[in-house]
């Protein structure tokens, strides 16, 4: 596909537009919810696992870790969710109009990382409240927000070309979502599972590469002493799997996508 190509940017655009505006019709607060949701979940969760269970490991900022875990976690579940449906949900478009089928993809992708953009600026607001020091770490953001980009495309764009023939893989998706959520260092840091000695799962856990990027972004932007997946496995190696899997899915995704995107059309 010709991304310079003009038609294709102002097709890009539309859908996306079209999308945003669609999102929150006729809720009373609309878009607002684009900000009230991340909070009223991070509220709960605050209050379930860091007041009551205690997950709280004592590392400085830990709100302001808890909360931009969850944003980041919530763009990679509502990308790969909005990705998977968008060929299905774009059908009568597909049957009338002859143009790339991955800039759908594309479209979805896009709209999560505008809602991803909103919520990040409440996560900015937040950690100058709870007085998180403003430096240059915070530029690491634009290089995990591409590798984050990376790897939910690419998930997407399987999911979507799965989707197509297999409706089953909804409810599937939803479970593994929901058993990543807690097998990544989100609600707990990396830190408390290494206080109780279980360093080998720890580094499991850290060459998944939404753990990595979520643990870089707690180490360069909340608190610098928070631990990383590459100071943790040792071996550099071994480290630069979880930054290598993202080029890998994506690339994977792209090519099964456009192997079966001659036949969405006739499916649908």
């Amino acid at each position: 596909m010709d991304f310079f190509n003009r038609k294709t940017w102002i097709l890009l655009r539309e859908m996306v537009k079209t999308d945003f505006k669609l999102r929150y019709q006729g809720s009373f607060i609309g878009h607002l919810w684009s900000i009230l949701k991340p909070l009223l979940l991070f509220t709960i969760m605050y209050l379930v696992f860091v007041r009551f269970l205690r997950f709280d490991d004592g590392t400085p900022h830990y709100a302001v870790g808890l909360l931009l875990g969850m944003v980041t976690w919530n763009f990679f579940t509502e990308a790969t969710n909005m990705g998977m449906m968008s060929i299905v949900s774009r059908g009568d478009l597909l049957r009338k109009l002859n143009f790339s089928k991955s800039i759908i993809v594309f479209s979805a992708i896009a709209g999560a990382a505008i809602n991803y953009a909103i919520n990040l600026l409440v996560v900015f607001v937040f950690a100058l409240i709870n007085g998180v020091p403003l430096n240059w770490g915070w530029l690491v953001i634009i290089p995990l927000f591409i590798e984050l980009v990376l790897i939910s495309t690419g998930v997407a764009f399987i999911l979507a070309a799965s989707f197509v023939k297999y409706r089953d893989i909804g409810p599937i998706w939803e479970v593994i979502l929901q058993a990543g959520l807690y097998a990544t260092p989100i609600i707990y840091s990396l830190t408390f599972i290494i206080q109780r000695g279980q360093v080998t799962i720890a580094k499991l856990m850290m060459l998944n590469p939404l753990a990595q990027i979520i643990q870089d972004l707690r180490h360069f932007v909340v608190f610098s002493g928070s631990m990383r997946g590459w100071d943790l496995i040792g071996n550099h190696w071994i480290a630069a799997i979880p930054y290598a899997v993202p080029f890998l899915v994506f690339w994977l995704g792209f090519y099964i996508f456009n192997k079966n995107a001659k036949r969405f059309a006739e499916i649908l």
